[in-house]
């Protein structure tokens, strides 16, 4: 079965590239042009991973995005595409749910080469894997699932990896440098802000469901580590 991308982006020659890079990857592609046209397809049908735009007519990528998180409940990985190359920008939209971003811009290979690694994230598992747990919450890596209190947290595809790293090892400290090669699956770029706000939602997440423990540990200079009890 083919992979299914979702490619939202209002410049129609853009979005013809994308779809012609894509489709010659062996990918099945989906147009949307604006913002609104986006959340209908995604509240139709989800696909297995979303090229989106930020400056859309109609709703915006940021809301887009927002309208994925929150109101679908969806962890389907999201790629941004803009030309906006702040860091603020970027910080923004790694805490709403971005699992990556690319300036515009693009080589074709940068595109195919995030997208592979982004779904490698996202659809790997290891089925032979038991159940994990750390204090209140408990993690299924066959399922994919992490419960908090016995409630289910809706994490995206890097806050799962994240959690999964430290609690395949709940003594070890991990620098922001293993962390990036550990869960990016790439070369580590001095990328703390990227790491930094993944590790901060990850921790907000928990803590909506358990505000009673400490989970994520920061060690100065290094990185981070599961809090001990």
């Amino acid at each position: 079965m083919q992979t299914r991308i979702l490619v939202v982006e209002d410049d129609n020659d853009i979005n013809e590239l994308l779809k012609r890079i894509l489709m010659g990857a062996g990918y099945a592609v989906t147009q949307a042009y604006s913002g609104t046209e986006a959340v209908l397809l995604l509240k139709n049908s989800l696909p297995d991973l979303v090229l989106l735009d930020l400056m859309l007519p109609g709703l915006s990528g940021g809301e887009v995005l927002k309208n994925l998180r929150e109101d679908l409940s969806s962890s389907i990985p999201v790629i941004i595409l803009s030309a906006k190359d702040g860091l603020c920008d970027k910080v923004a939209l790694l805490d709403i749910g971005a699992d990556d971003y690319i300036i515009k811009p693009f080589e074709p290979e940068e595109v195919l080469a995030r997208i592979r690694a982004t779904l490698r994230r996202s659809q790997s598992a290891p089925a032979a894997e038991g159940p994990l747990t750390y204090k209140n919450i408990t993690l299924y890596p066959d399922l994919r699932k992490v419960l908090v209190n016995g409630e289910e947290s809706a994490l995206t595809a890097i806050e799962y990896e994240l959690l999964l790293t430290f609690m395949r090892s709940p003594e070890k400290v991990f620098s922001r440098e293993k962390l990036y090669e550990t869960v990016w699956k790439e070369g580590y770029y001095g990328t703390d802000h990227t790491i930094n706000v993944h590790v901060s939602n990850l921790r907000k997440k928990i803590k909506e469901l358990d505000g009673s423990e400490d989970y994520i540990q920061s060690v100065y200079g290094i990185g981070f580590r599961l809090a001990k009890s």
